[in-house]
């Protein structure tokens, strides 16, 4: 957390220089779009290709690349180029914050997610700028080619384009390049690695991680397509009056976008009720453990589905593809919802003292601190092009940064960060009763 928020704070100083922006730019709004870089998020206080020089932007798509890979992968890499060895805590350390499940080897895992990274981001990149060539000179369209597929893979949702991705709402092509990278990007680099041993090896079986992941996310994607589509079907301001076409592709880039990152091709401000409290809680459940999406992870959230059916059911066992569930894992999926969810009310209220939510009141405070906690990055916007957050005080501003600072190093890690663990005790209390 305190690594990140120093990066935070260097590139928010960064960002003021007069090189990097164009016209004012105050250290909160520095502070802001560089928490909002580093932690992938995607929520804008400053329109990025109005507001930013092309040193702004290469900046932010440089924080962007660091809050994807991980601060520890960065000086991973420099101590690989360098030929230096880490120690052991620092590849404990890789090891968390890349979710590999043992120490062993984890060196070789970072030299494979780097390449992964190269592949996915500059085959992106190559589509990308192709297609912009189209309505763009060489080198806008070779910028912005790379500035979205880096923004795209790593669930940033950020944009050099004025207006962002409304003038390519029925493209197909660009649809469905950025989608892929967004899809990608959250499914994790361990599940990535799992996917590409199972298609090059012949006897290699996915872990029960990599399944419930692939199978989460399908799910959650086709339920998000859905819900878009039947609650905007009759909403002229959204989707209405769209061909059925534009109303699918639109609804299914939402979908995507809702969970993990914030790119948007139709006006968030003008759907219903209804659909910005599921994508509320699309956002809140975010994407997959070790990869480059916030929230709770679709993990946490089938593992505690999975566990209610089983105690519906009264099972002893919580099964899973023929593999029993630790207790433990159950457990810090329960403190997991817990904190979240607790970190999300605290946040509402207090925002809901001191700020407005815009055109759609509380609503618009929910929708835009599950979209900061699941580093998300859509908006209902401030009226114009920027998000909700540009019409708060600088003491909302702030709590959005710890929100998306937090939902970037992971509900557990920012917990243990605030409380210290206590000393274990070597007894036991009795047990008590309590009625439910």
């Amino acid at each position: 957390m305190l690594g990140y928020l120093g990066i935070a704070i260097l590139a928010g100083l960064l960002l003021m220089l007069p090189v990097m922006h164009k016209g004012d730019l105050s250290f909160i709004d520095a502070f802001f779009t560089a928490s909002s870089a580093v932690s992938m998020t995607g929520l804008i206080v400053k329109n990025t290709p109005v507001d930013f020089t092309i040193w702004g932007q290469i900046l932010i798509a440089f924080l962007i690349q660091i809050g994807g890979l991980g601060y520890m992968v960065i000086v991973s890499l420099v101590y690989i180029i360098f030929r230096i060895k880490l120690d052991f805590k620092s590849k404990l350390i890789l090891k968390e914050s890349l979710n590999h499940p043992t120490v062993d080897g984890v060196m070789r895992f970072v030299k494979r997610v780097i390449v992964f990274v190269l592949i996915f981001e500059g085959c992106g990149a190559v589509l990308l700028t192709l297609r912009f060539m189209i309505d763009y000179p060489f080198m806008e369209a070779l910028w912005g080619g790379i500035f979205h597929a880096i923004s795209a893979f790593n669930n940033a949702g950020f944009t050099i384009f004025d207006g962002g991705m409304m003038h390519y709402r029925g493209d197909l092509f660009i649809n469905l390049v950025i989608c892929s990278l967004i899809i990608i990007g959250g499914l994790g680099y361990l599940v990535l690695l799992e996917c590409y041993m199972f298609q090059k090896k012949r006897f290699f079986y996915l872990s029960i991680h990599t399944k419930i992941v692939l199978i989460t996310t399908a799910t959650l994607i086709v339920l998000g397509t859905l819900m878009v589509f039947l609650f905007e079907y009759h909403n002229n301001k959204s989707i209405g009056e769209l061909s059925l076409y534009e109303q699918i592709l639109s609804s299914f880039f939402t979908s995507v976008n809702f969970r993990t990152s914030g790119f948007n091709t139709l006006d968030l401000s003008t759907f219903k009720d209804g659909t910005l409290l599921f994508g509320s809680i699309f956002m809140a459940i975010g994407g997959a453990p070790g990869g480059t999406a916030g929230g709770i992870k679709v993990t946490t959230i089938a593992v505690l589905l999975v566990y209610s059916y089983c105690i519906l059911r009264e099972k002893n066992n919580i099964v899973v593809f023929n593999k029993k569930i630790p207790q433990r894992t159950v457990d810090d999926a329960f403190l997991i919802m817990v904190v979240a969810a607790s970190y999300i009310a605290i946040c509402i209220t207090l925002l809901s003292f001191f700020e407005e939510g815009g055109s759609r009141g509380f609503l618009g405070l929910v929708f835009e601190v599950c979209s900061a906690f699941g580093t998300v990055g859509v908006s209902i916007g401030d009226g114009g092009s920027l998000s909700l957050v540009n019409s708060f005080g600088s003491g909302g501003k702030i709590l959005i940064i710890l929100l998306m600072l937090s939902g970037r190093v992971g509900v557990l890690a920012f917990s243990f960060a605030i409380f210290a663990k206590q000393k274990r005790k070597n007894f036991e209390y009795p047990e008590g009763r309590v009625l439910l």
